[in-house]
């Protein structure tokens, strides 16, 4: 045995779920007291190797029941073909496959990508995640990022201050249905970046350092507004997700008990089969009250668990929190505090969510809808919409800004009074709601002017139903203007950008005589008039051609 074995020591940093903000795993850490360790074996796999069955081992002697973050380096897995005694050490301290991240780790440089690749298909089939570690500061080829696709990627902090980066990464994720995770987090406006950018897992000192004992308590900046989920599509499921408590299907009521009295933090047990799939979902209350009845422990300590449990409640991991509340809704009130098991492609359970956690989450978005809302429209205000606009951005959508208002409302107002011209309001906001379609999202942003988001093919029909439409008020005839900016991606990088671009088209077309729309494109010169024409009529010709002034 080497030497360092005996002074070797392992500490444990938490991954912070920052929707929920609990603990939705460990990473554990060699911590030696002498000598470099990591450089030792970073140069010698069979010791690296060695390193991660150490590390399983020493969480299991701090019996936590969170899922685990093994680091080993990529060097490795492709020498060694994978880890094939991790398989054995994880079952023999108790644990299951699915509950252990491996962190694969740089450097990449030089290492056989085919061999990689085998070995880390080699461990996803024995159950185990994939987190493709030190992205943004190592030396990771994009290409063999996307062919690894892992279950999370561990983003390194230096690239906070390159927001665009994160955000582009967050899209990536999304498409290889992996999960974001931002390391080395150290501040509160770290943090806040990093939610901004579309992490939804964090790491750092910020929330809780290393320490040799698993963190019991961590803390978590509170989320601000313009943070939340996006309450028009539905947070996804995985900003949800806890760590599940986990038995096998076998498992005695005896043991079921023993694991909810020491872990009080635990709402309920999920019995799954030898491949992880839920059979049983045992909830606390229900289950520690029939154990405390008359001979309750009698009766049942040494039988199956199975017996005290209820069908599990399931979703998939791409399930939306609205699709979760639907679950939650199918069956009797007694089950509706119960877990529900998030699986995985396989029917494998990666989590948990609580209802708790979803009902929280999308009430404070509906307050902060509603506070935002144009109380003449009810429509949302210019927040709704800018934020909408930098998602389209983060997204790499084309999509078209629109501005639209109704000409010379100032003298409506004056002359028609104010009622007549709110009513005007509330007619257009209306008319383009009606003629809002797939994804369009209209805005008032007060007085008579509006913001329309839109994908450009959805334009015509749009300004044909607003424009043609025969506009008066207490008798007088109305004209709208409208202007359009369309963004491709990398025109812009931000809604303030694409609305530098639409003050130009919105003079435009106040400048042009009836009904007008001007459409133009962000970062080219010029612009197309497609209604409208000549010199718009002056404030004094405007007056004269009212009713009742000639």
């Amino acid at each position: 045995m080497h030497s360092w074995t005996d002074t070797l020591r392992f500490a444990f940093q938490p991954v912070i779920n920052l929707s929920t903000g609990g603990v939705a795993g460990l990473e554990i850490l060699a911590r030696p007291e002498t000598g470099d360790v990591l450089a030792e074996a970073r140069r010698d796999p069979e010791l690296d190797g060695r390193l991660a069955l150490l590390a399983v081992r020493a969480a299991a002697h701090k019996e936590t029941l969170l899922p685990l973050h093994v680091n080993v380096f990529a060097g490795t897995l492709a020498d060694l073909g994978g880890l094939t005694p991790l398989h054995d050490a994880v079952r023999q301290a108790g644990r299951l496959p699915w509950e252990v991240t491996i962190d694969v780790g740089p450097p990449f440089t030089h290492v056989p990508q085919p061999a990689l690749l085998e070995a880390v298909s080699g461990l996803r089939g024995q159950g185990f995640r994939i987190s493709a570690d030190g992205v943004g500061d190592g030396d990771i080829p994009l290409r063999l990022l996307t062919d690894m696709a892992p279950d999370l990627v561990k983003l390194d902090a230096s690239l906070l201050a390159r927001p665009t980066a994160v955000r582009a990464m967050r899209t990536l994720c999304d498409g290889l249905g992996a999960l974001l995770c931002v390391e080395g987090v150290e501040t509160e406006l770290q943090c806040a970046a990093a939610l901004s950018a579309g992490a939804q897992l964090a790491q750092g000192d910020l929330f809780a350092p290393p320490s040799r004992l698993p963190a019991v308590d961590v803390y978590v900046p509170p989320r601000s507004p313009d943070t939340a989920p996006n309450p028009r599509s539905g947070p996804s499921i995985r900003e949800f997700v806890r760590p599940a408590a986990l038995l096998p299907a076998t498992a005695s009521a005896g043991q079921v008990r023993a694991l909810l009295t020491g872990s009080p933090e635990v709402s309920g047990v999920l019995l799954v089969d030898r491949t992880g799939v839920p059979v049983r979902s045992v909830h606390r209350s229900r289950f520690l009250l029939s154990m405390s009845g008359p001979y309750g422990h009698a009766l049942y300590a040494e039988r199956p668990a199975a017996k005290l449990g209820d069908p599990p409640r399931t979703v998939g991991i791409d399930a939306t929190a609205w699709e979760v509340l639907d679950v939650v809704a199918i069956g009797g009130r007694s089950r509706t505090s119960d877990d529900v098991a998030v699986v995985d492609h396989h029917g494998r359970c990666v989590g948990v969510v609580r209802l708790a956690d979803l009902v929280r989450s999308l009430a404070e978005s509906r307050v902060e809808e509603a506070a935002g809302l144009n109380p003449l429209t009810r429509l949302p205000g210019s927040d709704a919409i800018t934020g909408e606009v930098d998602r389209c951005i983060a997204d790499g959508r084309t999509f078209a800004l629109s501005w639209l208002d109704v000409d010379h409302f100032k003298q409506l107002n004056d002359g028609a009074g104010f009622a007549a011209g709110d009513e005007l309001i509330r007619s257009v906001g209306r008319a383009l709601q009606r003629a809002a379609s797939g994804s369009t999202r209209v805005g008032h942003i007060g007085g008579d002017d509006f913001l329309v988001l839109a994908d450009p093919e959805e334009l015509d029909p749009l300004a044909a139903s607003v424009l043609d439409a025969p506009w008066s008020a207490s008798g007088r005839p109305v004209t709208l203007s409208l202007a359009t900016v369309i963004c491709a991606p990398g025109s812009v990088t931000d809604h303030r950008q694409a609305a530098g671009w639409l003050a130009p088209l919105k003079k435009t077309a106040k400048s042009l005589h009836g009904a007008s729309w001007v459409l133009g494109h962000a970062g080219l010169p010029g612009h197309e008039v497609r209604r409208g024409s000549g010199a718009a009529p002056t404030r004094a010709e405007w007056a004269a051609a009212e009713p009742g002034t000639g």
